[in-house]
């Protein structure tokens, strides 16, 4: 299926049908809870998927994306390809900040800066080598060293700060993810979007209530909507079951049938674009957490295809995630890119393994931690768990650090050092294209930290970046579609990653709740109704 049609699929099925709901001076509030927190609100502290959804709602983009992906002006009303390095992005007027500040051009070219400057996470949003500029108050140009014809597909995410708000408030410095002191931006908002934030307690609870300046029609009824954290699995779905809540995300693989049968509530289910993987530090010439000393293994491809071949993926799919995730060879979902099938997963060899460590000269395995979220994805620290079974069946003794994500991120991404060895990591293209993920996870870095956003394992391959590059500027589909599976047959003779699956989409719900399910499992409050 085209990731259109799948994506309309999975709307209907969420029950876009009920949008339209809206029942004037009746006060509705959405209660929801997620298994991780929402720990900082300075939209560039963090390129995670569940802080940028949950921040779309206030903060907004020169462009935003409908129920089915689709790109649409948002902070930019249209905008014009000049020329393929020359792009001008015509801004909304009238708009406000939710502080009564006025949005104009200053406001972007102060995001522009901001986004890529220290500290932040989101610095790919926006190359280094592009200039811009403002025409008028509400006119402004970017300009490019080479073509990219995806400039803008990322930026839904790419939400832009009100330049005097931040100044005044001394808050132009990122709070990085590895920050231990918060400043305003990070504990206070100040959007464009639907919703403003009226309370913040990091990692306890956050209150959001409508905008009433906002520039677009909303389409939901709600007066209020509160978010609570709750790690807890049973405890989650018991809030559900009971109506305390009136949406949880993920629902356990185990507990769908229980939101199914449940009188009051239903079960969400969808595709979700979301890849995970298993990442390795193959930069240090030797590894942080491992018994081997001296030298780093995972520079051996061997060492690296055993562990690939020693995962029983079958097993996680029907175990752990109880058939709700498809196995893949890429670093990308299928949906994603039209000639993913042509490449197929190492196989499951637990004696090749063997014979693979054997040949890289640990005949007799090697020690070595792996980390990983337990609050974070689907199953993450089951997975991470079973992962390290299968390894330590093969010789490789593994053992699983499993931290709540504030301080997992904190740790291995570039704020905190890459300080890992054995890592597992989720993926979504915020572009819905194969360079995004080419570019962030595979291009080489340096000790800097410059390169490859979140190579965080430091792979390298020169050939590799500069498919990359010709990627980026190729504008034929058909040529670019080549370039792009010649460098995921590399990685995967590589063995740059080692891709896991796709996990289902799998929210619960009260009945009286009515919205449209993303497949980035992205949560618009502006959809959604409650009768």
């Amino acid at each position: 299926m085209k990731l259109q049609q799948v994506l309309l699929a999975a709307g209907l099925a969420a029950g876009v049908w009920g949008v339209g709901l809206l029942e004037a001076g009746r006060a509705e509030t959405l209660k929801f809870s997620y298994q991780g927190s929402l720990n900082q609100l300075d939209p560039y502290s963090l390129n995670e998927s569940f802080t940028l959804a949950t921040l779309a709602n206030v903060y907004e983009g020169l462009v935003r994306r409908n129920a089915q992906l689709q790109l649409e002006p948002a902070l930019a009303e249209r905008w014009e390809i000049l020329s393929p390095t020359h792009w001008r992005f015509h801004l909304r007027k009238g708009v406000k900040f939710h502080n009564g500040s006025d949005f104009n051009a200053d406001d972007v070219l102060f995001s522009v800066e901001r986004v890529r400057s220290a500290g932040s996470d989101l610095t790919k949003r926006i190359d280094a080598s592009a200039t811009v500029e403002a025409v008028d108050p509400y006119t402004v140009d970017f300009r490019l060293d080479t073509a990219n014809p995806i400039l803008h597909a990322e930026w839904e995410t790419w939400f832009i700060m009100d330049k005097e708000w931040t100044e005044a408030n001394d808050a132009v410095k990122v709070t990085s993810a590895s920050d231990t002191s918060a400043n305003h931006a990070a504990l206070h908002a100040n959007g464009t979007g639907p919703f403003r934030i009226t309370s913040h307690e990091p990692g306890v609870r956050t209150v959001f209530e409508p905008n009433a300046d906002w520039w677009d029609v909303p389409l939901h009824n709600l007066t209020r909507v509160e978010f609570t954290p709750i790690a807890s699995d049973a405890t989650r779905v018991a809030a559900l079951l009971s109506g305390e809540l009136d949406l949880i995300y993920p629902v356990p693989v185990q507990d769908i049938k229980r939101v199914e049968d449940n009188a009051g509530t239903r079960a969400l289910i969808g595709p979700e674009l979301r890849t995970m993987y298993l990442g390795m530090d193959q930069r240090r010439p030797e590894l942080l957490f491992s018994s081997v000393k001296g030298k780093n293994p995972f520079q051996d491809v061997r060492v690296r295809k055993a562990l690939y071949q020693a995962i029983d993926i079958e097993a996680i799919r029907t175990k752990i995630m109880r058939g709700m995730s498809t196995p893949t060879a890429l670093l990308i979902s299928p949906y994603l890119f039209s000639r993913a099938g042509e490449i197929e997963r190492w196989p499951h060899d637990p004696a090749a393994a063997k014979a693979l460590l054997a040949e890289a000269g640990y005949p007799d395995g090697f020690e070595l931690v792996m980390d990983c979220p337990n609050d974070r994805y689907v199953n993450d620290e089951a997975i991470c768990q079973a992962v390290a079974q299968m390894l330590t069946k093969v010789g490789v003794k593994t053992s699983v650090n499993a931290q709540p994500k504030a301080k997992y991120f904190a740790r291995i991404l570039p704020s905190g050092g890459f300080e890992t060895s054995f890592f597992l990591l989720g993926w979504t293209p915020g572009s819905l294209d194969s360079w995004n993920v080419l570019e962030n996870l595979t291009t080489c870095r340096d000790d800097a930290g410059k390169g490859g956003a979140f190579n965080i394992g430091g792979y390298c391959n020169p050939k590799s970046d500069a498919l990359v590059k010709a990627i980026m500027a190729e504008i034929d589909p058909a040529r670019r579609d080549a370039l792009i599976l010649e460098a995921f047959q590399l990685h995967h003779a590589d063995v740059s990653h080692i891709p896991l699956h796709q996990p289902g989409l799998a929210w619960g719900v009260s009945n009286r709740i009515a919205l449209a399910q993303r497949a980035d499992d992205t949560l618009m409050f502006r959809s959604v109704t409650k009768n």
